[in-house]
């Protein structure tokens, strides 16, 4: 299809990134964090980087000792300079996107995505407060075709509801991007063992089993019209902590750190609750959530309210096990089933873990599967990258429980070290279409319908004043 002008101008449609990124430059974002937040703001920027820092001036033995993740090296493009000065220079960015193909995009930062995971409060909000004020002035002058996306701090929901209301009422801000899977102390460690509470933690993911109630911060988001975003990874946890190998550690770790939020907010009946939301799982592709999509159904299945009587422990007739035993298995089976050793009748909170409701979809409140898909794949959109050949399964409704066509949106990724020339990402997207894994028409829903209805649903006015606003308005409209 040539290049990505050409691309573009062959469609009748624009093309929305909804996940670009910048690249801050250190030195003077410093200055400006200092200048708004003060020395907590600059604490917060420190906290950030350290632990990158501090992995990479160490050896993998060290590593190794300590239970450190190799962290990223090399993360930024060099090898195009042009492109690399595009990611850190606004006006260049905005002087360049006729030539990527991109009519509007909404900018996610790169030091700026961790500051709300920052464990210092004070740190923390001071940080997320000025990097929005930044942002917010930094990208004003070239509004009609890029729009930031604010940092929300979630420690705790009356932080989160603070920022939101600063960065959409005070700033302007349209998009947001939520803080997840929030390390929190176990309670036990942290009062038995205080000197090592920093090393037994647990993830809070935010819909489900969460140290605080999260629904006022869904309210707020309904409120202001956000469509809330999470653009977490799972990098340096669990089984992605390697000492010595970066790809291992990497591949892989939106998806499941995608996964275990939108489970959270799924099974936490968060979609049921807030009807009107519409929300955003970043940079980790659709192949996943095709599979959840697909297991959340064989689940309910299988262990719905009225499914879990075919299990329940009462129905099992021991008599009938002992006879059966006595004719078809060996002597140590009979004696061990006639002392009733390893079986049990009960169906009380002994042999449940006392949770009061055996129904785990119950949030949810579904009677049948079909209500699945209304409340995971109308809610839900995925961002996909261009070279992601996965992003086809979502458009094969074939293969997806009730015909479902799981909710894609575009994302270009440039700025970081997977884009090695901005100018072909919308070319590799486009493949899709060319080798027939999906129609034109898809194409069309994955680079602009979704993104238009996942912003433009919840804000009718998210794209008044930019380039896309009449042809969004069509979709919204419509």
């Amino acid at each position: 299809m040539g290049n990505a002008a050409d691309l573009r101008a062959s469609r009748d449609h624009p093309v929305i990134d909804a996940d670009g990124h910048w690249l801050e430059y250190g030195p003077v974002v410093s200055k400006a964090m200092q200048k708004i937040g003060g020395d907590d703001a600059v604490r917060a920027m420190r906290i950030n980087g350290d632990r990158v820092r501090r992995s990479l001036a160490m050896t993998p033995d060290e590593r190794r000792r300590e239970h450190v993740p190799q962290e990223a090296f090399w993360g930024a493009p060099t090898k195009n300079t042009r492109d690399r000065a595009t990611a850190m220079m606004p006006k260049l960015l905005y002087e360049r996107f006729d030539e990527f193909g991109i009519d509007f995009s909404i900018l996610f930062p790169t030091m700026g995505l961790g500051l709300p995971r920052v464990n210092d409060r004070e740190a923390r909000i001071a940080a997320c407060r000025a990097f929005n004020i930044y942002q917010a002035e930094l990208f004003e002058p070239f509004k009609d075709r890029v729009t930031p996306a604010a940092v929300i701090p979630m420690h705790h929901p009356e932080e989160a509801i603070a920022e939101l209301e600063h960065a959409v009422n005070d700033l302007g801000l349209k998009a947001v991007m939520l803080n997840s899977m929030i390390d929190r102390p176990v309670e036990k460690v942290a009062e038995d063992r205080p000197d090592a509470s920093d090393l037994a933690v647990w993830f809070d993911v935010i819909g489900l089993d969460s140290a605080y109630d999260y629904d006022p911060v869904w309210s707020t988001c309904r409120d202001l019209g956000v469509s809330p975003t999470f653009h977490r990874g799972s990098r340096g946890r669990a089984f992605r902590m390697s000492p010595s190998n970066f790809c291992y550690n990497h591949i892989g770790h939106f998806a499941a750190a995608s996964e275990a939020v939108c489970k959270a907010v799924f099974l936490g009946g968060v979609t049921r609750r807030f009807p009107e939301l519409n929300f955003g799982f970043l940079e980790g592709g659709v192949g996943f959530a095709c599979l959840l999509y697909a297991d959340l159904i064989g689940h309910w299945n299988i262990r719905n309210e009225k499914a879990l009587a075919d299990v329940d422990p009462a129905n099992l007739d021991l008599e009938s096990l002992l006879e059966l035993a006595e004719e078809y298995a060996s002597e140590p089976m009979i004696e061990a089933i006639r002392a009733g050793a390893g079986l049990s009748t009960r169906n009380d909170s002994a042999s449940t873990g006392s949770i009061e409701n055996l129904d785990d979809y119950s949030a949810c409140e579904i009677s049948e599967a079909s209500d699945i898909r209304d409340l995971f794949v109308e809610p839900f959109y995925f961002g996909c990258e261009a070279d992601d050949s996965n992003n086809a399964w979502a458009f094969n409704t074939d293969n997806n429980p009730f015909d479902a066509e799981i909710k894609t949106l575009f994302g270009s990724d440039i700025g970081h070290f997977d884009v090695q020339d901005m100018a072909d990402v919308l070319p590799e997207a486009y493949e899709l279409v060319e080798d027939e894994k999906i129609t034109a028409d898809g194409f069309r829903r994955f680079v602009f319908e979704n993104p238009v209805n996942f912003f433009g649903r919840t804000n009718p006015r998210f794209f008044e004043g930019t380039k896309v606003s009449g042809a969004a308005g069509a979709i919204l409209g419509g």
